[in-house]
């Protein structure tokens, strides 16, 4: 199986929500189910069938994380030198040069992407465009609005 890029704050991410799930979430729900199994008839039983499917729901998203984990390449681009080259997890600052808009990016794997918190994915159109160029370059990116053209402004790998 192919490697999935992820940076060290994401892979933490996602061990974090693995530990919540598995060592906290887990014990509530099977005492939810146990409480239930004491009302009696499982048939008819409401709280009893609720707590299973979310049982079901938390077993599968463990094993969607865990999953991940196992395939994950963590790239951590803080011990890297900064070349000023745009690579997998570096932040990127470009000025479109069109509407003068000046705009921060941090190009991350796709399950860390977040466009509120300018973390885009690295299969993105912009992180696409962006990555292999250097500061001060200017780049056509081909947008869902169309062609835009950027220069890049700043690289920072931290």
């Amino acid at each position: 199986m192919n490697k999935v890029p992820m940076t060290v704050v994401g892979a933490e991410r996602l061990r974090k929500e693995l530990d919540y799930l598995k060592f906290e979430k887990r014990p509530v729900i099977a005492q939810a189910i146990g409480e239930a199994r004491e009302l009696g008839d499982l048939k008819e039983n409401a709280e009893y069938h609720a707590a299973r499917e979310e049982q079901g729901l938390c077993e599968a998203r463990v094993r969607d994380i865990e999953g991940k984990l196992s395939n994950v390449q963590i790239i951590d681009v803080t011990k890297m030198p900064n070349t000023g080259r745009i690579i997998f997890g570096t932040t990127v600052t470009i000025l479109n040069i069109d509407t003068d808009v000046e705009v921060t990016y941090r190009i991350v794997g796709e399950d860390e992407a977040n466009i509120k918190e300018n973390l885009i994915s690295v299969s993105s159109p912009i992180a696409r465009g962006l990555i292999g160029k250097n500061l001060d370059d200017e780049v056509n990116i081909a947008t869902p609005g169309g062609i835009t053209e950027y220069e890049i402004t700043a690289v920072e790998y931290i």
